[in-house]
């Protein structure tokens, strides 16, 4: 049986998720001056840690190369400004949402959705996370749907910041941890050639670097018993650490929180934007478990 964590993350993460991948965000970066996608992205996303330089986002996002980090920081700051980022993010993400929920948008339960989830957001322990500590030294907005936005997003990078320090205990390092992920789930490469700007000769080296540790078959094409076992602590240790942000909910409130998000999750993944193969590893066929 999945755990709470895992269950409460496959339906936060089409919420946060609209703020990559729907129009209107994505138009607002651009409006506030930013240059292309990435620099939209890397701007906005690690805008609350402030006009930090590409080394603190490198380190911090893990899985990107420094080449793609430094394409786009600190060059955005000049563009515009982290706060200017951050806003039309949160804008953009919160018009995508009510686009995608219509009535549902003003809805009773999406205010008692957006009163329980903001508790565990708000309450989370914050030691070693640096992104979601970033997230939530920002103001709390008192509008249910810019609060249940925010509120996805804090568990969201809570919960990466989490599965960071797993991977890092686990030896996995950024680069590795797609392929890892890939040969875990039949993900295809060129998911992670367009996204995350891993191509062959890449791909190839890591597969190589994680054979050589027992992890990968000598086929390439699959984790062997150890790597599936590597891959198996790893996400439990991911969802034990993530599970600590939900210590202030009730088990009834988590299941009723549960029960609440499972149609605001379905009406996002019901626009077709949210890309059914990516890097943040959600299927999005199975939200109803």
């Amino acid at each position: 049986m999945e755990s709470n964590a895992r269950r409460l993350w496959k339906l936060l993460e089409p919420i946060h998720a609209v703020g990559y991948f729907s129009p209107e965000p994505i138009a607002l970066l651009k409006e506030a001056g930013y240059r292309g996608y990435w620099m939209g992205y890397f701007a906005a996303r690690s805008a609350p840690l402030g006009a930090v330089p590409a080394e603190v986002v490198h380190a911090v996002f893990y899985n990107f190369a420094f080449s793609h980090v430094s394409r786009a920081l600190p060059d955005a700051w000049t563009y515009a400004s982290p706060e200017a980022a951050d806003e039309a993010r949160r804008t953009g993400a919160v018009a995508a949402l009510r686009r995608h929920l219509g009535p549902l948008a003003d809805s009773d339960d999406l205010i008692r959705a957006a009163s329980l989830v903001s508790r565990a957001a708000l309450g989370a322990p914050p030691e070693g996370r640096a992104l979601y500590a970033a997230l939530r030294s920002l103001p709390v907005s008192e509008d249910p749907m810019t609060l249940l936005w925010d509120s996805a997003t804090l568990l969201r990078e809570h919960r990466g910041d989490g599965h960071v320090a797993a991977l890092l205990a686990a030896g996995i390092g950024g680069r590795e941890s797609h392929v890892f992920h890939a040969l875990a789930n039949g993900t295809s490469p060129s998911v992670y050639a367009t996204s995350r700007n891993i191509h062959e000769t890449e791909w190839d080296s890591l597969v190589s670097g994680l054979q050589s540790r027992g992890l990968v078959t000598d086929d390439g094409r699959s984790l062997t018993d150890a790597g599936r076992e590597t891959k198996a602590e790893i996400e439990s240790r991911t969802d034990a650490l993530a599970a600590t942000a939900y210590a202030t909910l009730e088990p009834a409130e988590i299941d009723e929180l549960i029960a609440l998000l499972r149609p605001l999750a379905k009406a996002v993944v019901a626009s077709g934007e949210i890309p059914g193969q990516s890097p943040m590893g959600l299927n999005l066929d199975d939200l109803d478990r």
